[in-house]
């Protein structure tokens, strides 16, 4: 994680289990027959030894072939019936897991969706990157293989060490006693494997980020010759992931010895231990036999259970990771609300809502103060132009304002409503921030636009472009608004991905809408058509604009100007300009005017 980003959440234990159990519960009925299907297999495996234990005290006591080979058909018909119900109960969890799975990635996205902007750009892509290819992957294998294996072999093992109790409890018992090593081993590797795994996920994302932020800024790092610090970052961020996969190596490399080498020791113990009992007469060769087999049995469940666990903790790290995301993106569980995961239109704003800035101060991480005591109160239904020198704090204020960021000191609010405590759904709905980073979805036109509304009808579509000059391009599509856009589609540039974002404002009808170079890459004429369309449109709605361009600021309905973070002037265009200040000096240099002695 580099300086300056704020490292996403990851569940606890408890976080961990609940949604554990949350997924089970969501499919319980399909859970609870792969439970009996692996119970049934499991007993149909216990018949073997103890036929096979049956047989040879059948023949020491002077049984005929008949006997033998009436119990040789009952181990036969046993071992299909296991085979087969072995089959269904594999069939049954993968299907269970395929379907988990799919729950755990409409989750993540979900939670990815539902988190605040600010979150995202604090943390950083590599992060949320990680979380949605590495780690859902990662769970995915475990819900699709290791699952279902840890259920079946679970099962069996827990049968085979009744029957051996059933058989004789002190052979039993001598059989557990020896698998203590493998108890101590799995109790020391459980208590460091999952802080490894957490950290290695952790430098996974690290890494994702700094390869993820390079390439985006490839060009700005070559022009400034910063291609040696960002080598170097790099190593850095390597070298970190190399620690800490290393680090889990090294218990797998002393988890798995240890515990193999104790296989071949429960059955041999029995073994000794049962010749003894034996010889004095207090047990039968067949029972011998059959709990020796029977440990024997239990070592491949054992080695798959063990492997299991270790997967376990690889997987149980990722999915602390991606359902971590549930606690800073403010979603409710599918199934714990009245309406299970229903959702509902969002609730609009009054027409009459003003929004109001108040002794507003702000500072971004670490640091200096860039807005001191702002005050501004924006009327219903105004287009409000925001002016300034670089560096004034427009951009700033127009993230506090649409409620991306949170104010250090001092208040914005919309109705009375802080903006940063409004519910995400009331938020995104009803104050929407454009600013001139858009992105064009995989998909049609259609599908692009109907992000914003899904309800929208194609007439409504086509109204929108047109009212952001876009229409007349997307006719000259071969399908029109069925046209793909993107790989292997239409590639759009970067006006035209401008114009479909505002489109989409167009559909989404904002309370608020607040404009930070969103025309910034239109040619000025067309922007400036563009501006007076979105204008023409969201009538009534409150517009306001970071204008660069001044001619935003003469067709606003007033001109609010920032200089060192304050609010040095506000008024109307002309007001502005006869009063001779810093926006009439502006004015005057974007025409190329002179300025004044």
């Amino acid at each position: 994680m580099s300086a300056g980003e704020t490292p996403l959440p990851v569940a606890d234990r408890a976080g961990v289990r609940r949604a554990v159990l949350r997924l089970v519960r969501a499919d319980r009925r399909a859970f609870a027959g792969t439970l009996l299907l692996n119970v049934l297999a499991a007993v149909a495996g216990l018949a073997g030894p103890w036929l096979l234990g049956r047989i040879i005290d059948d023949v020491r006591a002077g049984q005929g072939v008949a006997a033998v080979d009436r119990l040789a058909r009952w181990i036969l018909l046993c071992a299909l019936a296991q085979l087969l119900l072995a089959r269904l109960a594999r069939r049954a969890g993968n299907r269970f897991g395929e379907r988990t799975l799919a729950r755990v990635r409409e989750g993540y996205v979900e939670n990815v969706l539902a988190l605040p902007s600010s979150v995202v750009e604090r943390a950083g892509a590599g992060d949320l990157t990680a979380r949605g290819t590495a780690d859902v992957s990662t769970v995915g294998t475990t819900l699709r293989d290791a699952g279902p294996e840890l259920l079946v072999n679970t099962v069996q093992g827990l049968f085979v060490l009744g029957a051996v109790f059933t058989l004789d409890p002190l052979l039993g018992g001598l059989g557990l006693l020896t698998l203590a090593p493998v108890w101590l081993a799995v109790r020391w590797y459980l208590r460091r494997a999952r802080d490894a795994y957490l950290a290695e996920g952790a430098a996974g994302s690290a890494v994702a980020e700094i390869i993820a932020t390079t390439a985006e800024g490839a060009r700005a790092i070559e022009a400034f010759g910063l291609g040696g610090r960002r080598i170097a970052a790099s190593r850095d961020a390597l070298e970190r992931s190399r620690r800490a996969r290393l680090r889990t190596l090294f218990l797998r490399s002393v988890f798995f010895p240890v515990t193999e080498t104790t296989y071949t020791v429960p059955a041999a113990a029995v073994l000794l231990l049962g010749g003894w009992l034996h010889a004095r007469g207090e047990i039968g060769v067949g029972a011998v036999v059959a709990a020796a087999l029977y440990l024997q049995q239990f070592v491949e469940p054992l080695d798959q259970i063990l492997m299991r666990v270790e997967e376990l903790q690889s997987s149980g790290a990722s999915f602390a990771r991606v359902e971590g995301l549930a606690q800073v993106s403010g979603r409710a569980p599918k199934g714990t609300g009245p309406q299970d995961g229903r959702t509902t239109a969002a609730p609009a704003l009054s027409p009459g809502a003003r929004l109001e800035v108040r002794g507003l101060h702000y500072a971004y991480d670490h640091g200096a103060e860039v807005l001191h005591g702002v005050d501004l109160a924006v009327r219903p239904g105004e287009r409000l132009a925001l002016v300034g020198p670089s560096g004034a704090g427009k951009t700033t204020l127009s993230r506090l304002l649409a409620g991306i960021d949170r104010p250090g000191s001092g208040s914005v609010t919309v109705g009375g409503v802080p903006v940063a405590e409004l519910p995400p759904e009331v938020l995104r709905r009803q104050v929407v921030l454009v600013t001139q980073e858009h992105h064009v979805f995989l998909g049609t036109v259609r599908d692009n636009l109907r992000i914003a509304e899904p309800a929208s009808t194609d007439a409504e579509l086509w109204a929108a472009l047109g009212a952001v000059g876009a229409e007349r391009w997307v006719r000259g599509l071969p399908d029109g608004l069925g046209a793909r856009l993107g790989a292997g589609g239409y590639p759009t540039d970067g006006p035209q991905a401008q114009q479909l974002a505002l489109a989409r404002v167009v559909l989404a009808d904002p309370h608020t809408l607040i404009l930070d170079e969103a025309t910034a890459l239109l040619d000025p004429a067309t922007a400036r058509h563009t501006e007076r369309a979105l204008a023409a449109v969201l009538r009534g709605r409150t517009v306001i604009a970071v204008a660069h361009r001044l001619h935003t600021a003469h067709d606003a309905d007033r001109v609010a100007v920032l200089a060192h973070g304050r609010l040095a002037e506000l008024g109307t265009h002309d007001e502005l300009v006869a009063a001779d200040g810093t926006y009439a000096a502006l004015w005057r240099t974007w025409h190329g005017d002179a300025p004044r002695p």
